[in-house]
């Protein structure tokens, strides 16, 4: 093997190793902004109509539903 082949194989790793560690980065990252999101909507509106914590509550777990199914959607989307 040449120190070309070699260099490029290594250069091969490096962008597989990058490719991956943005593909969980984005799985961690997905699932938190949708639970976020979930409990911001829910502390919102308990507040606008005084239901506190019933709606906190139940966007909370409608935010880990739509973590999870985005979850499971991944890697369909992985190209």
């Amino acid at each position: 093997m040449t120190e070309h082949e070699n260099g490029d194989n290594k250069s091969r790793q490096n962008n597989d190793m990058i490719r991956t560690l943005a593909y969980f980065s984005q799985i961690g990252v997905t699932m938190g902004a949708t639970v976020l999101i979930g409990v911001l909507i829910g502390k919102y509106l308990d507040d606008l109509f005084g239901t506190s914590p019933w709606l906190l509550l139940i966007f909370s777990l409608l935010g880990a539903g739509a973590a999870l199914k985005s979850l499971f959607n991944v890697p369909k989307n992985k190209s």
